[in-house]
């Protein structure tokens, strides 16, 4: 019997795959991938995935939403009361993609009001009871605070981790899982390698990204679930311990993380 997987983090809303979402489920199935969580990132991307949620959730697809941080606007009331009733939906499962990111943003004003609506898409999954999806792209400082003085009582994954293992470390303390992508396949993959070597299993979740991150050997082309295997793969040859056993932690985590049937 093949390893089961899940893919803790993709974008099958996204319009790359407007052509054959179907059949992209059913080759991550074909692969051992057998549940995934679609991250909205916008108030449409998030309406698509609740929508995905609805036809695919008994093919084991699941939604989050969120506004990302790229998509910043002020949030008022209405968008709070939009987001709180998509996760009444069966198969919602969290709040993301919400975080920071100061890589694309240089204006101050603009990283303020990325914190600002941060800080109140994880104050609404406390109110919901529900975990979060953490974007954090050269903001590891101001990610780290946030967390350590608005994030408790809730708990998350920071997606497709960057940090050093210092402060890998720092977020596991916090409560808080890190998820592992594409980059760990890459010759450039920095710390991540000492990082999945270091930071114990129970704390390691596996993800795609997908369109994006895309694993070796499909750089350079489109990413999708079935890839997620290259990358547990990957972090079962750092650790030194067989992919069966990173297939069953992460699977584990995943399903223990955001409640999955």
């Amino acid at each position: 019997m093949m390893a089961e997987l899940v893919d803790s983090h993709t974008h099958l809303n996204s319009t790359k795959f407007q052509d054959d979402v179907g059949e992209t489920i059913e080759r991550a199935h074909a692969a051992g991938v057998t549940r995934l969580i679609n991250m909205g990132d916008t108030l449409a991307s998030s309406a698509r995935a609740v929508e995905l949620a609805a036809q695919y959730g008994t093919r084991g697809v699941y939604a989050a939403v969120g506004i990302h941080p790229e998509e910043a606007f002020e949030l008022t009331g209405k968008e709070d009361a939009q987001l709180a009733d998509w996760t009444r939906a069966e198969h919602v499962v969290a709040i993301g993609e919400i975080g920071l990111d100061y890589y694309w943003e240089k204006d101050e004003g603009r990283r303020a009001l990325q914190r600002r609506i941060f800080v109140r898409q994880l104050d609404l999954a406390r109110q919901l009871h529900l975990p979060v999806c953490i974007h954090d792209r050269e903001a590891h400082g101001d990610t780290l605070a946030i967390l350590k003085k608005e994030g408790h009582g809730i708990e998350g994954v920071l997606h497709c981790f960057s940090g050093s293992l210092e402060m890998a470390k720092e977020t596991v303390k916090l409560g808080y899982h890190l998820g592992v992508d594409g980059p760990l396949t890459y010759k450039n993959a920095a710390k991540l390698p000492e990082i999945v070597q270091e930071i114990p299993l129970e704390w390691l979740l596996v993800e795609t990204d997908a369109p994006y991150m895309t694993p070796v050997p499909f750089r350079g082309k489109r990413n999708e679930p079935a890839y997620v295997r290259y990358v547990a793969e990957k972090m079962a040859a750092f650790r030194g311990i067989p992919f069966e056993a990173v297939a069953e932690a992460t699977t584990a985590n995943a399903v223990r993380l955001y409640h999955l049937a």
